[in-house]
């Protein structure tokens, strides 16, 4: 049983027991109705002894509790290698920027050293300027600029200021206000150490009077098109992505403004699996993510699969893989039946369900001229060690 300090310290799928004293109701209603499948919580009964009983459920990061330090939420692999995979996952590890994030002794303290990092980027690049673009601007003027607005005069009545529609070359652009909404996102964190969060202030600062403020989300940081003015800009937004995808909308509680960290451990292993493959495949091979196939001919009912291998000169599918991050003793029947019902829609004859460790039970079938069988990424041990022994395993099932 865990004592009463605070932040509580829990461990991804295990189970973590508290003195009924030491957690009050009015906690487990707000993790409840904030969090519910972020932890499961059962109450005290006759049947645990009379304490709580928490288990988080597959994610790892900080939650923020009323009146409390709160909740850290630890993985259950090596922090090395959570960081190694959001490396990958984020589009970070071509950046070389990250080796001090490894001393990180939790979760909590990578989260502030990867946002000194981003602050300290932003503040340099506006030390040097910002980037600015032309963006097209409607106003009444009381002189020309631009053109006249003519379909506009015609419609309402004579005024002395003129519609004009003009273009100003200005640092208010998605790429600085993507920069600017995600240090408001982060600034309210109690993760970050006093020195990182008077950075961010301080970046926030830089950028308010200049930079409006509107609400973006981690997908606005994907597909940008940069050129050699901007060309910087990709690290940044790629740190923005981190933190949009896994910073909570920040609740309100009196005057302090708490912020969530919560990274979703089966996403994570989904998106690490498919850039490391993708990134280590042979050049006779293509991987396709989330590729979504309609079940019927009206298009109501469809199914996304995360990951389907090609033959690049045939474009043939190959194999069908789903990743599985929550481990059984051995495949589970529903693992099966969605992974075969893949396989039938893309007509190939190979399907892969893909753990991060080594099940129970090895499985092979064979149905229908479907072959289902488990592969495993092991993210406890050697991440590239794990990749290669997973990539060959995977190739010799596709080409048997």
């Amino acid at each position: 049983m865990t004592d009463a300090t605070f932040p509580l310290v829990l461990t991804e799928y295990q189970t973590t027991v508290v003195a009924q004293e030491a957690f009050t109701e009015d906690l487990a209603r707000f993790l409840d109705s904030r969090y519910r499948g972020v932890v499961a919580i059962e109450p005290p009964s006759y049947r645990n002894g009379r304490r709580w009983v928490l288990s988080p459920q597959g994610w790892v990061g900080f939650l923020p509790l009323p009146g409390h330090p709160g909740l850290s939420l630890q993985p259950k692999v090596p922090l090395g290698n959570i960081f190694h995979m959001l490396e990958y996952a984020y589009d970070l590890a071509s950046f070389r920027m990250l080796p001090g994030l490894f001393d990180a002794e939790s979760i909590s303290g990578f989260f502030d050293r990867l946002a000194r990092i981003l602050v300290r980027r932003v503040l340099d690049r506006a030390s040097r300027g910002l980037y600015r673009a032309y963006e097209e601007r409607e106003e009444r003027l009381a002189l020309v600029r631009g053109r006249l607005d003519m379909a506009r005069i015609c419609r309402e009545p004579a005024t002395c200021l003129l519609p004009s529609i003009y273009q100003e070359h200005t640092p208010d652009v998605d790429e600085n206000r993507i920069i600017a909404w995600t240090l408001r996102a982060i600034c309210g964190s109690r993760l970050l150490s006093q020195e990182c969060a008077s950075l961010v202030r301080q970046a926030d600062r830089m950028l308010r009077g200049t930079v409006s403020l509107r609400p973006y989300l981690a997908s606005d940081c994907v597909g940008r098109v940069y050129n050699r003015l901007n060309e910087d800009y990709r690290t940044l937004h790629s740190l923005c992505r981190f933190f949009l995808d896994n910073t909570g909308p920040t609740q309100q509680l009196g005057e302090t403004a708490m912020v969530p960290f919560l990274v979703d451990m089966a996403g994570l292993f989904e998106r690490f699996v498919s850039r490391w493959t993708g990134q280590n495949l042979p050049s006779e091979y293509r991987l396709h993510e989330q590729e979504t196939l309609n079940v019927d001919e009206e298009g109501t009912l469809s199914m996304r699969i995360d990951l389907v291998l090609y033959r690049r000169v045939a474009d043939r599918p190959l194999c069908v893989l789903d990743t599985k991050y929550k481990l059984h003793g051995t495949v589970a029947n529903d693992d099966y039946n969605q992974v075969v019902a893949y396989a039938l829609n893309k007509q190939c004859g190979n399907a892969m369900l893909i753990y991060p460790k080594e099940l129970q039970r090895a499985f092979r079938a064979e149905r229908g001229g479907i072959k289902v069988q488990n592969l495993t990424f092991d993210v406890g041990g050697d991440l590239e060690a794990a990749g290669k022994a997973f990539l060959g395993e995977l190739l010799a099932a596709v080409e048997a």
